[in-house]
């Protein structure tokens, strides 16, 4: 029997992590991997019970973007329009998507890490965008959201020259938020997940939501919409389930000295 390209496991409530699972090819996005991820992930979020993801890569990459073999065959997958976009799917996960990026994230690898809401790099991570020299452009988004991310002359620099950064390179930038050694790097990314599912859930989402809506507004425009949303939820938040969470909160900072 063939062995999946995706492995997606639930090791605790409302968490699930989904491995690529193509460690000989550097989990490269094949048309199969591709067609797994998006079906799995569009499966753990019709799934109510699962609330965080981590998606990470088996091996010693993360993912070094579109398999090239199959593309010398087949270009449609560099189309936007094409089917079992993997960076879409995890964009519309309602729930919130970790990326912990063990190894090379490279172009399609890059997108797909970039479509996460946080993402924790491994020492031995490394990032690149080489479209370029591909002879392709950005169809995920990457164009867009990496100027916004890094800045824009280190988008140009990333893009333009096809070089790769290193993981600290990648934190100072800002490109990722935590980088830890390897042997820490799932452990830390189940512990931010733990923090994720402290909180409740819906306000969770209305948050991931106002973020990401605001992130696309110009600033004033945003600063309104926060006011809005903000006036609608925390209109409907009563005084004791404050304090009810107001005690959750303290005795999780007791049990963290």
């Amino acid at each position: 029997m063939e062995e999946s390209v995706i492995v997606v496991e639930q090791p605790a409530p409302g968490l699930a992590v989904v491995t690529l699972n193509r460690p000989h090819a550097m989990n490269a996005l094949s048309a199969r991997l591709r067609a797994q991820l998006a079906a799995s992930i569009e499966a753990l979020g019709s799934d109510a019970g699962v609330r965080v993801v981590i998606v990470t890569g088996a091996g010693k990459a993360f993912c070094a973007g579109l398999d090239l073999r199959e593309l010398g065959a087949d270009n449609s997958a560099l189309l936007p329009s094409a089917p079992d976009n993997p960076a879409a799917t995890i964009r519309n996960f309602p729930g919130v998507v970790i990326g912990a990026i063990n190894g090379a994230a490279i172009t399609g690898g890059l997108e797909l890490a970039m479509a996460c809401d946080i993402l924790i790099a491994s020492e031995t991570a490394r990032f690149a965008d080489t479209h370029g020299r591909v002879g392709a452009l950005p169809a995920w988004h990457l164009s867009q959201r990496l100027s916004r991310t890094i800045g824009l002359y280190r988008a140009k620099h990333m893009s333009l020259s096809g070089q790769a950064i290193g993981a600290r390179q990648a934190g100072e930038w800002g490109l990722v938020s935590e980088v830890v050694p390897p042997e820490r790097l799932m452990e830390r990314a189940r512990e931010i997940a733990q923090d994720i599912l402290a909180a409740p859930a819906e306000t969770i989402a209305a948050l991931k939501s106002l973020i990401d809506d605001g992130y696309a507004l110009p600033l004033g425009e945003a600063l309104t919409l926060e006011a809005t949303r903000a006036a609608l939820h925390n209109g409907a938040v009563s005084p004791s389930a404050v304090a009810q969470r107001r005690e959750g909160i303290l005795q999780r900072g007791r049990a963290a000295k």
